[in-house]
Parts: C-alpha cells; structure tokens; sequence
C-alpha cells in the first residue's frame, strides 16, 4: 500500500527524522555509558579509530576522514584528549605539514574499559546481534547511496 501524496509531508513519514531521533536516543545512551570512561561520544569514536591502529600514528587527515569531520570539529576533540593524557599529537617526521595523533600509554589502557561498550549499546537497542549486523548494513547501504546522490547532485548544478 502507497502513501497518499497528501500524507508526504507529514513528520512521522519522514525517515530524516526517524533517523535523527534514533541518533539522539543513541547520544543519550551513549553519554550515560561513556561517563565512566571519562570521553565523550565524539571522543570515544575518535578513540575507536586510534584502537584499531594499536601503536601506530594515525595522521589527522585520515581520522577525519574515517569519521567524517572536517579538521575545525576534530582539532578540539583531540586537543580535549590530549589535555586528558589518552593522545599524543606530533608533526609527521615524513611531512611536516601532517599531524599525526597516537594512543598514550592510558589511552591504550583505557580500551579494556571499553570493550564493555558495544554490549551495554546491545542491550540498549533490545535487538540480537544478527538484527544489529543487519540494520548497520543497510545503514551502510543507506550512507553510499545518499553519498553518491549527493555527488550526482552537486554534478548536475
């Protein structure tokens, strides 16, 4: 069954908005979670990224793109972590004009705390692991395809 053309505009119809309010019911739980580590959720993602590369530099260029965040957003998230004493910032010894960002000693530590994370997210959201694989590959699927509208968009003007 369609939706009336009438009933478009309507809020509830709209899945901008459905996304949008589970983002922020996700920030929510995540702010509750991540009080005990100490981090924000924008810092926890950045930390997620660094504790994929173990003890490797990470330059910042990469990490913004990974998370998506252009240099203005991420520069006071690092600073914010580096204050802290999880992160190290330093000019890349092969490109002086790259700044690379590495885990400390505690900001290597401080992963063990947070493998308890993803879990009480799990129990949060009430769905089994297959659900949640399942609806982060479609928002993946959901992610490429606005991407490349937005591409073909900014093509055709």
């Amino acid at each position: 069954m369609s939706t009336p053309t009438a009933d478009w505009l309507r809020l509830d119809h709209q899945i901008c908005f459905s996304l949008n309010a589970a983002s922020r019911a996700f920030g929510g739980v995540y702010r509750v979670i991540l009080k005990d580590l100490g981090l924000t959720y924008p810092q926890y993602l950045v930390m997620l990224v660094l504790w994929e590369h173990d003890d490797r530099a990470v330059p910042v260029k990469e990490l913004g793109a990974r998370l998506r965040l252009d240099s203005g957003t991420l520069s006071p998230l690092l600073k914010r972590l580096e204050t802290a004493g999880l992160v190290r910032r330093e000019r890349s010894a092969r490109d002086e004009r790259s700044v690379e960002v590495q885990l400390t000693e505690d900001g290597g530590a401080l992963r063990e705390r947070a493998l308890e994370v993803p879990r009480r997210i799990a129990a949060a959201t009430g769905f089994g692991v297959d659900e949640i694989n399942d609806l982060r590959a479609r928002l993946d699927q959901l992610t490429a395809a606005l991407d490349a509208a937005t591409e073909a968009e900014a093509h055709r003007t």
